[in-house]
Parts: C-alpha cells; structure tokens; sequence
C-alpha cells in the first residue's frame, strides 16, 4: 500500500538528490536529520535538516573553488558519517558525478576505479588510507585534489609533502553562503558511477542518474511504510548501493532521522543506545546474533530451551495468522506469556524498538529469518542489483513470505526468459556501463530488459524468488547442474565454519574448501584428543569424518544432489586484502579455485 502523507517528497517534486534536500530543509528545516558518536565528548550529537544544509554550503563554496566543471568525477573513501552526505549532496548540488569507494578495498582495485573513471578530486578517511593508495597513483595522473578528514600530525605532513593534499579542516570556508538550489536540473543526468564489485574480474562502472536512485527509493515507499518520526541505524557502507539509496535516499523523501553506528564490533551497543525502529543489513548480521542466540541457548537450562523453542513455535504460528496463511491454534493463548519470557528479552538486545528490518545483498537463511519474524521482529528479504539502483522486489510487511524475495516494486516489470532467467525493466535499470558499450549490450537488450544473470520464477501471487545464478551452475562430468549457493549458505550456518565453497566443475562429485572459525577450532581439536596448534590436525581423518558429519547434518533437507564427499579445511580466511573477496565480501571464486588448485586436485585422487 503506497505511503499517503504530507511529509513525503515525490520524485516529481525533488526531481533531483541535491534538490531532494533543498526540499527537506523547506518542509523540516528544525526536525532532526543525523545522529553520529561525538568521540570526543563521548556522546551522540545530532544535526538538524537546517544543520546539515548550512555545511552542504561550506562543501559547496569550497568545490567551487576548484578547477572542476560539470559532470566531473569525485570520489569519496569514507566510513559511514554526516560528511558523506555532505559531500555527495555538495558535489550534486554542483553538477559533479560521485564514484563511491569501499574503505577497505585493495589499493589497487581503487586505483584502478580511479583512473578508469578519470576522477580529478578525492575525499579519504584518513592519512593513513591516503599513504596505502599514493604508492600506486600516479603523482602526475588525473587526480588533482586530495582532501583528508582527519586532522592529525601525520595528515598534516601528508600534506606538506604534496601540493595535491590539503586537511578538509583548512580547506572548508568557515562559512557560506545559505544553500543554492541549481537550475535546469536533468533528472535523468548522471549522478554517480558505482563500480561493481567484480567476482570475475575486473569492477565495471554502473551508470546511475538521479531519477535512477529517486524512483527506486520511492518505490520501497510503496511496499514499506517510513514516517517521519522512523530511525535507522547506519552501518552497511554508504558505497553499497542498497544503504545508499534505501538508507540516505530515502529517509530524506520521508524526512525520518539517520544514526551512523560506530563500526560493527560495537553495533550491539549502538543497537541499545540508537534504538532504532528500522534496519537496513546484509544476512551475516542476522546470522551472527543468530549463532549468538544459539550459543547462549545451549548454555541454558531445558526449561529455557524448552520456553525458546515454544515462543518460537508459537510465534510463527502467530505470526502466520496474522498474515492470512494461517488459522487459529490453542497454543497461540501463550503468546503473551512467551512474548514476555522470551520474545521481548531478545528484541531488547537490539534496541527494543524495531518494527522492521530489511536484509539484502544475499539470500537470508529461511530458518534464521522464521526465528527473528516469530519472536516479533518482521524481517523482509528483497532483491536487487547495483544495476537496477538497486532495489528490484521486497516483501511487503502484511505479505511477507521469508523464502521470497518480494513482490517488484512500484513501475517494475519482471520476465522469465531463456535458461529460466529473471529479465527487468524499470525506471532504476542504470544507464550503462562507464566507457563500456559492450558489456552494456550484453546485459541491456534493445527492449530495455536488463538479463540479471539470476534464475528465478514468479508464483500465483506475484513472489519472486531465485533459484540460482547460470553462471555458478556447478556442472559435474555425469551432466548433472548443482547451484552451490544455498547449499554454501546452510552449510555456514554452523558456528564452526567461517566460510564455505562448494567445488565439482567436471568432477564426479561434489567437495568443499572450509575456513574453520579459529577461536572455535582449539576447543573442536581438543574434543577429538588433537593439538590444534598441530597444523597436520587440519588433515586428520578423525577431523574430517567429524566435519562431513555436520556438513550433512546442515544439508539434510537438500536433494540427493547435495552430498559433499571430500573437504579441504584451512583456518585463513578469504579477505579483500588476499584478493578472495570483494569489498562487498562475496567470494572471488575463481581466485579462491585458482590459489587452492593443488588442494582441490587432492580431493578427486
């Protein structure tokens, strides 16, 4: 049901992202808009809308000082803050194009992004990002400006030593004039160049206008209520297109209040303090409280276990009810009592305020999300790429069903094409690829229809949900196509392995490379009478047999495809730094498959 009230600001109204918060500071200027950890003070400090106008301006007068003309590229390699937005809504208010980059991205990857994208002005975090990256950037290249935030000794002799350098602290005027709207504003200009994050190679450049963002921010309006009076919580990277767009974007059309959490480590806390009533994440966060749940479960009496075990029960039977797929049960007279014992204690560790969060990036567990929506916090998956900006489908709260992916938000048309894949088009398909026309053509057809790559099908009721990627269908030498997704997926749902991935291309059968968790692996060796400080551990048949036992315990309501017969165990783990993963942490896997080659061989002896 779309969202009717007087707050909201249409993409028709904005018509684009810097005018969409020139029209926020008219319709709240005094209502609150950011909140961010003072760490200095040791307290949350907040801007209003009237606040984080008057410094766009100082950003604004200060970009203007610089030799940059309209459609220039800057980038920005921040951590999430109010100066993020700040920025972007500066360099947007100019008629500049922002390029987003992960904080902790590989040098050379953001080299690379740098160049390819002829970016003549940076904003870095720190002095200490900034010397990682001058080793691999031409000192007489494109990059002209390089501004750092913080304001420490070494910044400043960063900055002594080259001209291009200066602190944001003595680059900013003191003040400025009040904000500027521009004129002849373009909705359908280029706003922002997002580059992928490159499973397969190098990152391409997704091409996103203003309207792209706008439509598809609104568009979330229609399947999930926000109001004013909403917090988020901000922790997913603001260079990931889904916290951009439904945790930047859209909360200003909705005038609604944006914390910046401290880092993950301390997002428990932050959950407490912030209170928020709306999230925005990926699966492994709800997947680590999960194990976090399930942990301290095991360390409880039965009687606990027994009362978790019914609040969840009677919960999802609730929970169903509610959502029209389900009748009525006697045992749904508990609820109050589970909901106190139980439910309320659970949802108090995360702030105890939440009326709705929202997973994407990945396909969310089933079972994880069944034991968060029963203990009353409604958690709806959705689907989208960085090409579509990005969100395509989510689940409405009154129509939720976990195993979906939603239902295509508001102007969004859905196809099944050849190979059962998931064809769209709509008003958030970006415009292209950066200085890339022929990957361009490969995914846009010339009816508009962007081939997402994704296989899916689309029930009675309007559902989407995937089935698996074409291009990650494991073909093994019998003919026989496995998708290795979900089998990875609930397989990492126990707390002993950090990260899975399934192997088989043209092999008999199936194996698996698994990076155990290492702070549980002593206790896991010890149990079995093994050294874990004994690296020849990782190889013992006792080891193995143990690990094959819980992989099939994880995959016993698979088909009888899904059986791992060999593992290879290791306890390093794939980062962006070892190039295994992306910034977005997804596996490289033929990076992965390439430095394991000689392991993998072993397993098909």
């Amino acid at each position: 049901m779309e969202t009717m009230h007087e707050n909201l600001i249409t993409p028709e109204q904005a018509l684009t992202l810097d005018g969409l918060l020139a029209m926020r500071l008219r319709r709240s200027p005094d209502g609150e808009a950011y909140g961010y950890f003072d760490k200095a003070a040791k307290a949350w400090r907040s801007y209003t809308w009237r606040q984080i106008a008057a410094q766009v301006a100082r950003w604004q007068q200060a970009l203007a000082a610089e030799p940059l003309s309209r459609g220039d590229r800057v980038a920005l390699q921040l951590r999430n803050c109010p100066e993020w937005v700040m920025f972007d809504q500066a360099a947007l208010g100019r008629g500049l194009v922002t390029v987003p980059l992960y904080t902790d991205d590989r040098p050379d990857n953001i080299a690379y992004i740098l160049e390819e994208a002829g970016v003549r002005l940076l904003l870095v975090q720190d002095a200490g990002r900034w010397r990682r990256l001058a080793g691999v950037i031409p000192a007489e290249g494109v990059l002209k400006r390089v501004l750092l935030l913080d304001d420490s000794e070494q910044a400043r002799a960063l900055a002594r030593q080259d001209e291009r350098v200066r602190l944001v602290s003595d680059w900013l005027p003191r003040e400025a004039p009040e904000l500027q709207l521009r004129e002849n504003r373009d909705p359908h200009a280029l706003a922002s160049i997002v580059y992928t994050s490159g499973t397969t190679g190098r990152p391409k450049g997704v091409m996103l206008s203003h309207h792209n963002m706008l439509s598809v921010a609104h568009g979330g309006l229609t399947m999930l209520d926000v109001y004013e009076e909403d917090s988020f919580l901000s922790f997913l990277p603001l260079s990931h297109t889904l916290e951009r767009t439904a945790g930047y974007y859209l909360p200003i059309m909705t005038g609604s209040k944006v914390s910046y959490a401290r880092s993950v480590a301390q997002l428990a806390e932050d959950l407490k303090q912030v209170r928020p009533t709306l999230l925005i994440a990926v699966p492994r966060i709800f997947e680590r409280v999960y194990a976090r749940l399930s942990e301290r479960m095991e360390k409880q009496g039965a009687l606990s276990r027994r009362l978790f075990g019914l609040a969840v029960d009677c919960g999802w039977k609730r929970f169903l009810r509610q959502q029209g797929r389900g009748g009525w049960s006697p045992a749904l007279l508990l609820w109050p009592m589970l909901e106190r014992l139980v439910a309320r204690k659970v949802l108090a560790a995360m702030g105890g305020r939440l009326r709705g969060a929202v997973s994407g990036g990945a396909p969310l567990n089933e079972g994880v999300a069944r034991v968060f929506i029963a203990l009353g916090l409604p958690i709806v998956q959705g689907y989208g790429l960085t090409e579509t900006a990005p969100i395509i489908s989510v689940n409405p709260l009154e129509d939720n069903i976990p195993a979906s992916v939603g239902k295509p938000i508001r102007k969004v048309e859905l196809r099944i094409g050849p190979d059962e894949e998931l064809l769209v088009r709509g008003p958030g398909v970006m415009l292209g690829y950066w200085n890339n026309h022929k990957a361009t053509a490969q995914v846009i057809d010339p009816d508009g229809w962007l081939h997402t790559g994704d296989q899916a099908r689309i029930d009675a009721s309007g559902h989407l949900y995937i089935t698996g990627r074409i291009k990650d269908i494991l073909v093994l030498s019998n003919g026989e196509k496995i998708p290795p997704g979900d089998m990875e997926m609930a397989i990492a749902m126990d707390p002993l392995f950090e990260q899975v991935m399934v192997v088989g291309e043209g092999r008999p059968y199936l194996s698996a490379l698994i990076v155990l968790d290492a702070d549980r692996w002593p206790g896991f060796a010890q149990d079995l009478g093994l050294d874990p400080l004994d690296r020849e551990a990782l190889g013992n048949d006792q080891v193995h047999r143990e690990v094959l036992r819980r992989v099939r315990a994880a995959l016993k309501d698979f088909p009888g495809y899904a059986k791992i017969r060999r593992v290879c165990l290791m306890l390093e783990p794939w980062t962006v730094d070892n190039g295994m993963l992306t910034p977005t942490l997804k596996i490289k896997r033929p990076r992965v498959q390439e430095h394991y080659a000689a392991e993998i061989e072993r397993m098909y002896v």
